[in-house]
């Protein structure tokens, strides 16, 4: 998809209705699925916001911006992600949260990023968070200067998102799964699930007539 037809989607992005559960629930994890809205709200999760970031390559395709996450001792290290993180209390609302942390974990200025739309919100059963995904764009590729977070930047076309035969299933084990088959996407051969995914199944959606 070339840069101009993504500007021209844009109202339809801004005004379309979002899927929601529906379309976060075919790319999530069993562990996931067994959370009700009122369990979720009985855990007073903490609130974190992430950034999906359009923009266009050097071949004027558009693309997104996806992060592996540095290796640490916690839940989500070396996973795929969206730049992003928890709320602080300096943070007036989630959408400065997330263009807070896209700037400190990727280098890309605030003021550059334009917000299209929140999306609908995704729980994270590991973490606890529920975090509140954005939208945005920019009008040029952005020069990336990548945080200590951040292991490698990922830059996906949005064509590969839409191409059904990018959905797949893998067994995973981490510290708290076990040989477990997940539905997930894989995008430039890196294997994307659990809330990412889930996130941009809503996306995928928003795209598709």
């Amino acid at each position: 998809m070339i840069f101009s037809d993504f500007i021209n989607q844009i109202e339809k992005l801004q005004n379309k209705s979002l899927g929601g559960l529906t379309s976060q629930m075919k790319l999530a994890p069993k562990l996931r699925t067994q959370f009700s809205q009122e369990l979720i709200d009985s855990k007073n999760p903490r609130r974190a916001a992430v950034l999906a970031l359009f923009y266009p390559n050097k071949n004027n395709q558009t693309c997104f911006l996806l992060t592996e996450r540095a290796s640490y001792k916690g839940a989500h290290s070396a996973q795929i992600s969206f730049p992003g993180g928890k709320t602080e209390k300096k943070d007036s609302s989630f959408e400065i949260t997330a263009l807070r942390e896209t700037f400190e974990e990727v280098g890309v200025i605030s003021e550059e990023i334009k917000i299209i739309r929140q999306l609908s919100d995704s729980y994270i059963p590991p973490s606890n968070f529920l975090v509140a995904p954005f939208i945005g764009m920019l009008k040029e590729k952005p020069n990336f200067s990548p945080n200590y977070e951040v292991a490698n930047i990922i830059e996906v076309l949005i064509t590969d998102l839409l191409n059904d035969n990018n959905l797949t299933s893998v067994e995973m084990e981490t510290s708290y799964m076990k040989n477990t088959n997940v539905p997930c996407f894989k995008l430039n051969n890196y294997i994307v699930w659990g809330a990412t995914a889930m996130m941009l199944s809503e996306i995928k959606d928003l795209f598709k007539e």
